[in-house]
């Protein structure tokens, strides 16, 4: 994969979380700015932040709970944005961040 088609990808993951989240009318704001994320959810005030990393080709998360790295990874024709450690797919981790950090329950599908 080269650069141009990294930052496509990655373009095409944020704006999915962004058009999710807009669609929940749930109490959290975004801010998509320099490749980077934000999510904050009002009821605490805390964020998940998601950056690209075009150097090593991964998504960067950063959390409460931590920092995480997802690597796309290719299944016959389909392709999956997966933890480098736990092999766990984005979008469900970031269900997972969703509920336990803000308290809101979302379905990601990318």
């Amino acid at each position: 994969m080269n650069e141009a088609d990294f930052h496509e990808l990655v373009d095409d993951v944020l704006f999915a979380i962004e058009e999710t989240v807009e669609a929940s009318d749930l109490d959290i704001d975004y801010e998509n700015s320099n490749g980077m994320l934000t999510l904050t959810f009002e009821v605490n005030g805390s964020q998940i932040i998601l950056s690209r990393q075009p150097a090593i080709r991964e998504i960067w998360v950063a959390a409460k709970s931590g920092g995480f790295h997802f690597d796309l990874k290719t299944n016959g024709s389909v392709q999956v944005w997966q933890n480098t450690v736990s092999k766990e797919s984005l979008s469900d981790f970031l269900s997972q961040l969703f509920l336990s950090q803000g308290g809101e329950h979302l379905d990601f599908i990318f």
